[in-house]
């Protein structure tokens, strides 16, 4: 049984499921969430991305097992496509029970926001439109904590926009090391027609947009906490282009790109209430 929950937890892409979790809970710190209403968007966000990871995990799995990820407990045997399946169903279903409570702004954000994942897993992956699910869940984001709150309100576009660009380079960079095994099972995304490198110089160009977004959105002069995380952000892009320079794309690429998010997320924790539409 042990084993069983293990592999469950390892097919729902752990690393980015907290990440973006901690995310949202960062958001909702900076919007002045009471401890309550914190822990329920945690969990609804925690839950839409159990439901995504694990949707891949099953959809993927004839596909992990021709070309051999031993990443992936369904492509392993540790645990059947059939449980994974039931799993992501039944965190999809607690996922919108969860936001719920939120108000019908928060739910509706959400709900897209998954669905976006899910279309991702569902085929969308393999065509030039690969980026569009990233961009609309990730820029998403932010709408449902400013939309869960008490006085639900919109983001500014700002938030919105850096949310999306995020999400563009999470996609890229978590594929880039995988385009030749991809590429064996008819998988061809934007990563793909693109290539390598510029795929990723176009993904840590995004991230540093986005980031500049971030420390900049919030108005003029800078705060000095958004000027260090400008400095870390643009540090982090750099980095990753002398990375991807002078070596072949690693999921270091993707922690990278993860790191940087929440950077940016303890900017706009900082930024509080500047994160909503004036």
């Amino acid at each position: 049984m042990a084993t069983r929950v293990t592999s469950l937890l390892l097919a729902s892409h752990p690393g980015p499921t907290l990440v973006v979790t901690a995310v949202a809970a960062g958001l909702g710190i900076g919007l002045g969430y009471s401890p309550g209403r914190l822990a329920l968007l945690a969990l609804a966000i925690l839950l839409g991305q159990l439901s995504i990871g694990w949707s891949n995990d099953w959809l993927d799995a004839a596909r992990d097992r021709a070309v051999d990820r031993a990443d992936k407990p369904a492509a392993r045997g540790d645990i059947s496509p059939t449980a994974v399946r039931a799993a992501a169903f039944s965190a999809l279903g607690l996922a919108l029970v969860a936001t719920a409570p939120l108000g019908p702004g928060a739910l509706a954000a959400h709900a897209v926001a998954i669905a976006g994942g899910w279309a991702y897993n569902l085929g969308l992956k393999s065509t030039v439109l690969s980026f569009v699910p990233f961009a609309i869940s990730f820029g998403l984001l932010p709408a449902i904590a400013t939309l869960g709150q008490e006085r639900p309100v919109v983001p500014a576009a700002w938030v919105l926009l850096a949310g999306a660009l995020l999400g563009v380079a999470a996609h890229i960079t978590n594929v880039l090391p995988d385009l030749a095994d991809d590429e064996r099972t008819g998988i061809r995304g934007l990563p793909h027609r693109l290539g390598a490198m510029v795929s990723g110089l176009l993904a840590f160009g995004c991230l540093a947009v986005a980031t500049a977004l971030v420390a900049l959105g919030p108005g003029w002069p800078m705060r000095p906490a958004l000027t260090v995380g400008l400095v870390l952000g643009l540090a982090a892009a750099a980095l990753g282009v002398v990375l991807l320079l002078r070596s072949s794309p690693t999921r270091l690429l993707m922690q990278l790109i993860m790191t940087c998010a929440l950077i940016d997320v303890l900017m706009l924790a900082i930024a509080g209430q500047s994160v909503v539409a004036a």
